[in-house]
């Protein structure tokens, strides 16, 4: 019952799209007010019916009714009821319409909140929504149905079950964190072409686009170092990025909405770069829809994509129409895309942050070119050819380090021109400190590798200015009536867009420093007996035992390892594991092994143990002997990434927070 009117749902929903077409039609013919309003309602209609059908489904995974495809293939009996809800966007089916689902929530807001104050976007952003809407509604209905019932010749007893890589916690966060900033990104579209079409790039449309690209920005960099922590400590390969082409699909769009948010502030305070922010804001919408199709179309392999069903061919006809329908706006209407006034000095904070626009378009460039080429390479001669690890790191490991540094150069400039003496006094305190760092690392650690010796100058460099710019602040709040931690709070609250830009720049130097820690990282692989070690990287591995133990879901083998260092004090225990899902099932093809690795972890290091196997021999006295297979690495300063992403985080939802009272309009 219930997932017949999940189904219902979904299709009145689909029937809706038209209808709403029907009204903003007659609306542009007659330009009577009720039909936009119908239209407006129409929107709203599937919008809950859209949250309607995802209930329902998720209703059905929770209760394991087999008798739908979607619910047979993603979860079991044996499924924790935790995971039974994370199975709502496990699949193609699901994911889909938990794609629509968030866009029925953004929408709702944007249509409540944001069009109340800015009627003049209302027609063109919906009419842009209800295409968006009717594309993903088609997909939903007739090619990826997630209410599709099995075939009534076959009694299904059980389920697939979840996949074992997505039975963790972080994988319960990771994606709709990672949807909301994709999906967010959709309303940046709208509002960008929306304000095209209605000739209306104000003030006020400058500032409601850039909070919700703040918004999406914060979501989509909560998903990204969720996935890169899930990756850390699920995929057991020690890494937290590997330049996969999903995550290449993650990051693209980030890049260009980082610089979105860098040139909107221009536009804000100088009317400048008008057309490139419309690109901008477009191009992240353009660059979502098109890791979606790299994602989903299956010409890729991937541990992230989704391949059940090949949409590939739509996905790609609905992203050529988007960029069609982009460029011809913006060529229609680029006579009032022209700037207000021209950038005066280079070396001003208006030259800062187009040099920051650069370097971001030129990473986005270079990850795109790489995440392209091997389905590029196969169209023109019909062999896939891959580009590695080496690629992206030679070209971006330089440009990153630049941004770092330029991250650290944008506060010392002045807007519009920046003297010579003002650079001088500017520049000097922050390069001392990082000419001192760069002695001090020399001295630790040898010049062995030049790139964490710049990185540890660029974050010395950065830090200084950024601190220097707190300091600022904080005399010109300064009170002698109030008292140090009353001035600092009100620092902070004075201008919180500032501050708050400020605190996620401090948040990227904390990456910086756990990406030094790659430079330094050392593995080891072993065999041992209960009773044996091995001394590896200035630490002794004991292994006392390995047990094996029958749970819910799963069959584990379970190491203990006690780690000392080389005075023999007890560091650590560690309990890495081999489990077998699905084990009681016949069908031997259908057990799923999965190493659950252990990890001691501390702000210098991380020790990260792997049981890669284990076998066991009977003696004639009944003897069971047992050898473990592991592969144990050792990962410096990774804790500082993410550290680094939560301070990210928390500065952008700082800076997004309204200042103001009149401001919790405006979205």
């Amino acid at each position: 019952m219930i997932s017949q009117i999940g189904s219902l749902a979904l299709s009145i929903s689909g029937g809706l799209i038209l209808s709403t077409f029907f009204f903003l039609f007659y609306y542009s013919i007659k330009k009577n007010k009720l039909f936009l309003d119908i239209a407006e309602r129409g929107l709203i209609a599937i919008c809950f019916c859209i949250i309607l059908a995802t209930l329902c489904l998720l209703n059905e995974l929770l209760i394991s009714n087999f008798n739908l495809q979607y619910v047979a293939q993603y979860t079991s009996y044996e499924t924790p009821l935790f995971f039974k809800f994370t199975a709502l966007w496990a699949g193609q089916a699901g994911s889909l319409l938990f794609w629509t689902f968030i866009m029925s929530i953004y929408s709702l807001i944007y249509i409540n909140v944001t069009l109340k104050s800015m009627e003049y976007l209302k027609y063109s952003s919906y009419g842009i929504l209800s295409f968006i809407f009717g594309f993903f509604l088609l997909l939903s209905n007739f090619i990826a149905n997630p209410f599709e019932p099995v075939s009534s010749d076959i009694i299904v007893q059980n389920g697939n079950g979840l996949n074992p890589l997505l039975q963790n916690v972080t994988m319960a966060i990771h994606p709709p964190m990672l949807y909301l900033g994709f999906i967010g990104t959709t309303i940046l579209f709208v509002m960008a072409l929306s304000a095209i079409i209605s000739k209306s790039i104000t003030f006020e449309w400058i500032q409601s686009i850039r909070r919700w690209s703040l918004i999406t920005w914060t979501f989509l960099s909560a998903g990204i170092i969720l996935g890169g922590y899930w990756a850390y400590n699920e995929l057991g390969w020690g890494g937290y990025w590997a330049w996969d082409p999903v995550e290449n699909s993650s990051l693209m769009p980030w890049l260009i909405l980082t610089a979105f948010i860098h040139s909107s502030m221009i536009q804000e305070k100088r009317g400048m770069l008008k057309s490139w922010n419309i690109l901008l804001a477009s191009s992240t919408f353009l660059l979502v829809i098109l890791g979606t199709f790299i994602t989903r179309s299956g010409i890729i392999s991937s541990v992230h994509s989704f391949t059940a069903e090949n949409l590939g061919p739509l996905f790609f006809s609905f992203l050529s129409i988007l960029i069609l329908f982009t460029a011809y706006w913006v060529f229609k209407r680029y006579d009032i895309l022209k700037s207000d006034n021209k950038i005066d000095s280079f070396t001003s904070r208006e030259g800062g942050f187009l040099y920051n626009n650069l370097i971001l378009l030129l990473m986005c460039f270079i990850v795109l070119w790489g995440t392209l080429f091997p389905i590029l390479s196969e169209a023109w001669n019909g062999e896939k050819i891959y580009i590695g690890q080496t690629y992206f790191n030679q070209l971006n490991v330089p440009i990153g380090l630049a941004l770092l540094f330029l991250m650290g150069i944008g506060p010392l400039l002045s807007w519009k021109k920046t003297s010579r003496s003002t650079l001088l006094l500017n520049f000097k305190i922050p390069m001392l400190v990082s000419f001192i760092s760069g002695i001090i690392y020399s001295i630790f650690f040898g010049l062995f590798d030049l790139y964490p010796l710049v990185t540890c100058m660029g974050i010395s460099f950065t830090t200084t200015s950024i601190i220097g710019e707190f300091r600022k602040s904080y005399n010109k709040s300064k009170n002698r009536s109030k008292s140090i931690l009353q001035t600092t709070i009100n620092m902070f609250l004075s201008n919180r867009h500032k501050n708050g830009g400020y605190i996620v720049h401090i948040g990227i130097t904390l990456l910086f420093v756990g990406f030094i820690g790659r430079a330094f990282e050392v593995e080891k692989e072993f065999n041992l007996s209960p009773g044996e070690q091995i001394y590896f990287a200035n630490y002794n591995f004991r292994l006392n035992s390995v047990s094996t133990e029958t749970r819910n879901n799963h069959l584990a083998a379970i190491s203990e390892m006690d780690v000392t260092d080389e005075s023999n004090t007890y560091i650590t225990t560690l309990y890495p594991e081999k489990r077998v899902y699905f084990y009681k099932d016949p069908d031997t093809k259908k057990h799923q092994p999965h190493s659950e690795l252990d990890i001691y972890s501390t702000m210098s290091k991380d020790i990260y143990s792997i049981l890669s196997s284990y076998k066991e021999d009977k003696l004639e006295d009944g003897t069971i002997i047992k050898e473990a297979y592991f592969k144990i690495m050792i990962n410096p300063l990774v804790n500082w990434v993410w550290i680094g992403g939560i301070i990210m985080v928390i500065g952008s939802l700082f800076a997004f927070w309204p200042s103001k009272r009149r401001d919790y309009g405006i979205i």
